[in-house]
C-alpha cells in the first residue's frame, strides 16, 4: 500500500487519466452542445411534466368548464333570450352560437393567466429552478421560450376540448352546428394565440415580480374580470356605451372572440378586419415575450 508525501502531485486515474486539457474542454463543450441546441425544449418538457402534479385538475378543467357553461347557458339564459342576437355584422344566430366563441377565448386566457402568473414566479423565487436551468449551458432566452411553449400545451389542451364539446353540443341540441367544420378548428389556433397575447405580457410582470404582495389577484379582480366583462362576451359590444367600448377595443379576449365568430359559426367578416385582429394579438405576444425574455436575462444573470 503506497503512500503520499505532503505537496506531492495526485496523477490522474481512469479512463480520462492520459487526456490533456484541451482534450477535456473539447469532451465538455461536446456534451454541452446537445442542451444548447435544444434547451427550449428541455424546459418545455419540464413545464409540461410538471403539470401531471394537477393533470387531474387540467383534464377536469378542460372537460367540466365547457359542459356546464354551455348546459348553464342552454338550460338557463337561452331559454329566457329566445330571440336571436344580431351581432355587429348583422348576423342573426342563436345566444348559445353567440356566446360559445366568446367562452372558448376566456377559457384560454384564464388558463394563460393561471400559467404565467405563479409558476413564473415560483421558478425564480421559491423552487428557483430557472437558475438551475440557467446553470446548464440553456440560455435565458431559451428558458422563457421554454415556458411559453410549455404552458402553451395546456392552453392547446383546454381549446381543442372547449371546441369538441361545442361541436359535439351543437350537432346534438341545435338544428344547426354551433361550430362550422371546415373553418371551425381554426378557432383552437386563435385561442392559442390569445393566450399569448394575454399571458405573454403577464409572464414579462411575473418575471419582474420579486416579492408576492397580491399582485396577481390584482391582475384578476382590476384587468381579467372587466375584460370578461366588457368585452362582448355575453352581448354585442355596440349595445355598450361608447364611454365602455374603448375596454373591449384594446381587450385580447374581444379581438380573439371576434375571430372565434367569424371562424366557428361563418359570421360575414372584412379581410381586413381580420387582418387587424390578428395583427394586435400577434403585437401583443411579440411585446410581452421580447419583454419577458429581457427580464429573464436580467434576473438570472445575479
Amino acid at each position: 500500500m503506497s503512500t503520499l508525501s505532503v505537496g506531492e502531485p495526485v496523477e490522474p486515474q481512469g479512463p480520462g487519466a492520459d487526456a490533456s486539457l484541451d482534450e477535456l474542454r473539447r469532451e465538455a463543450m461536446e456534451w454541452g452542445r446537445k442542451p444548447r441546441a435544444n434547451g427550449t425544449f428541455y424546459v418545455a418538457e419540464h413545464i409540461v411534466r410538471a403539470m401531471r402534479a394537477y393533470g387531474w385538475t387540467i383534464v377536469v378543467g378542460a372537460l367540466g368548464q365547457p359542459i356546464l357553461y354551455l348546459l348553464g347557458l342552454a338550460l338557463g339564459l337561452a331559454a329566457l333570450i329566445t330571440a336571436p342576437i344580431t351581432d355587429a355584422s348583422g348576423m342573426s344566430v342563436s345566444y348559445v352560437a353567440f356566446v360559445a366563441p366568446a367562452l372558448l377565448m376566456t377559457a384560454a386566457i384564464q388558463v394563460a393567466t393561471e400559467e404565467f402568473s405563479y409558476p413564473v414566479m415560483d421558478g425564480f423565487k421559491w423552487r428557483r429552478f430557472f437558475f438551475g436551468f440557467s446553470a446548464s449551458p440553456i440560455s435565458p432566452g431559451q428558458i422563457t421560450t421554454g415556458v411559453l411553449l410549455g404552458a402553451s400545451a395546456r392552453v392547446l389542451v383546454a381549446v381543442a376540448g372547449y371546441y369538441l364539446f361545442i361541436w359535439l353540443f351543437g350537432l346534438a341540441f341545435t338544428p344547426s352546428p354551433l361550430a362550422t367544420p371546415e373553418t371551425g378548428w381554426i378557432a383552437i389556433l386563435v385561442g392559442v394565440l390569445g393566450g399569448w397575447a394575454f399571458g405573454a405580457p403577464l409572464m414579462a410582470y411575473a418575471s419582474s415580480i420579486e416579492d408576492d404582495k397580491g399582485q396577481f389577484a390584482l391582475v384578476q379582480r382590476f384587468i381579467f374580470m372587466p375584460m370578461f366583462l366588457f368585452s362582448g362576451t355575453f352581448y354585442p359590444l355596440d349595445s355598450l356605451p361608447l364611454w365602455l367600448q374603448w375596454i373591449g377595443w384594446i381587450s385580447p379576449l374581444w379581438h380573439a372572440t371576434e375571430l372565434g365568430r367569424t371562424f366557428m359559426y361563418g359570421r360575414p367578416t372584412e379581410p381586413f378586419a381580420v387582418v387587424v385582429h390578428v395583427v394586435y394579438l400577434v403585437v401583443l405576444a411579440v411585446i410581452g415575450y421580447v419583454l419577458a425574455r429581457r427580464n429573464f436575462a436580467r434576473r438570472l444573470a445575479k
